[in-house]
């Protein structure tokens, strides 16, 4: 049985889902041949949900759910399926795991659609490829791929028995949404793809883009694809609200977005927009006041009052946390009390997300420009301990300079959990008397770096 944070955590996410249904549901099966402890479950729009079901010793799992109705990404090793479960429906899921693709078998209530998903997947994956050769194809060659598999698809769910005739205009509304995304992806990936640098699409390549609503809540909750096409949309209004008024874009995306009638849609927009942009604002007061202001869901708020909390011990003016006895490449420990009297620089990085070639080289030709002026250059990797010495030979294969700094926790470092920093690089600016000038400074390769070190007369 679920745990009771799984039942606290759904309440929360469907506090203002008026239209979709939860409850119970059962989903069990038999795999042969297994050789797997459990199976996990994710859903597409939500990031935070994970959980998993335990796998018998005979192969045998059953679980009981308390869920929302929707998609969700059911995993066995490294084998996926799209599923959809209907809240209060008994779900049975059969295979053999030395042939996954060939045996997956879906029975009980609602399994029609799970079936009609599990053959949708494996159509695209035989007309689409795995290497994303379909970008090479010249635009005309590209958008006839496209509809082929746009139509193919279509005929495969208007053929497909026992989905009512409201999923299936649902689903075809979701085909056209996935349509437009590669349409819309097709510029960037070609270039890369054909090595062509200057490659544009011709006029009127999007046009599609500009005749579906940007408000449709049903197709929000139900398509992915339809919440990356918002997504942008949005972005691109709120990046021309943001040169018109001259104020920040996150706060522009959550001005914007907060102006929709539609709650489910605005509501998380804004929550997935402010989770992420909080780490980097350089106006964390109006950020959080515009999305007080926005917001109508109380948990949402809530979670972002407390997150606000925490962000303001950390603004401009406020002391440093401080890091203690680091290990330090070239020798010794080092403290950032060793540094006091020179501003300090601080990039905080780590070997699992790989460093940036461009700004690295930015930060070393900075970290020249500025030697014997009152500020020191330190880099903190934030990696686990097992990791340390792929630390050490990054650190020497690149010859990074100035000081190299290894933290003693990797992101559960106090330093690291006191300036809430939750992946890498991030970049700290502190004054001589240990006191925050930015906690969020512009990146190495940024004018703004420059600018900022001049007004400070570094």
């Amino acid at each position: 049985m679920r745990k009771i944070w799984l039942l606290i955590a759904f309440i929360a996410i469907v506090s203002c889902k008026n239209d979709t249904k939860t409850g119970s549901t059962v989903i069990s099966g038999k795999i042969i041949n297994n050789r797997g402890s459990e199976i996990t479950l994710k859903m597409p729009n939500n990031k935070e949900f994970s959980e998993t079901i335990k796998i018998a010793l005979d192969g045998s799992f059953s679980d009981t759910l308390f869920v929302e109705t929707g998609n969700y990404t059911f995993q066995y090793g490294r084998h996926r399926a799209e599923i959809f479960v209907e809240a209060g429906n008994n779900f049975a899921i059969n295979f053999n795991a030395r042939d996954f693709n060939n045996t997956l078998i879906f029975s009980g209530e609602g399994s029609e659609i799970s079936t009609y998903l599990f053959e949708k997947q494996k159509q695209v994956k035989e007309m689409l490829g795995e290497d994303n050769s379909i970008y090479i194809l010249d635009e005309a060659a590209f958008v006839s791929k496209l509809k082929e598999i746009k139509s193919t698809l279509e005929e495969l769910i208007s053929s497909s028995k026992g989905i009512s005739n409201d999923f299936k205009e649902k689903e075809k509304r979701n085909l056209n949404y996935t349509y437009l995304v590669r349409l819309n992806n097709y510029q960037m990936f070609h270039s890369h793809y054909a090595n062509d640098a200057n490659f544009k699409t011709s006029d009127g390549f999007l046009k599609g883009l500009e005749e579906i609503a940007y408000d449709n809540e049903e197709d929000f909750i139900y398509s992915a694809d339809y919440r990356t096409l918002t997504t942008s949309y949005y972005r691109k209004k709120a990046a021309e609200v943001a040169r018109k008024e001259k104020i920040d874009n996150d706060i522009a995306f959550i001005k914007v977005v907060g102006a929709l009638q539609k709650n489910t849609m605005k509501n998380e927009l804004i929550y997935e927009r402010i989770k992420y942009a909080f780490a980097n604002s350089e106006d964390l007061e109006g950020l959080y006041n515009q999305f007080m202001a926005s917001s109508t869901n109380e948990t949402h708020k809530k979670e972002i009052t407390e997150s606000y909390k925490q962000f303001k011990l950390v603004v401009k003016g406020q002391p440093s946390p401080k890091f203690k006895d680091y290990e330090n490449f070239a020798g010794g420990k080092t403290s950032m009390d060793d540094l006091k009297g020179n501003y300090v620089f601080i990039n905080v990085w780590s070997t699992w997300s790989t460093p940036n070639p461009r700004e690295m080289n930015f930060l070393k030709e900075i970290e020249t420009t500025y030697k014997g002026k009152n500020i020191k250059f330190v880099s903190i990797s934030v990696d686990k301990a097992e990791d340390h010495e792929k630390w050490k030979k990054m650190v020497s294969e690149n010859k990074f300079i100035e000081i190299q700094l290894f933290a003693d926790k990797g992101l559960e470092s106090s330093f690291a959990k006191e300036y809430l920093i939750k992946t890498t690089p991030r970049y700290i600016l502190v004054d001589p008397n240990g006191i925050i000038v930015n906690a969020n400074a512009p990146r190495p390769s940024s004018k703004r770096l420059t600018r900022l070190f001049s007004e400070l007369n570094i």
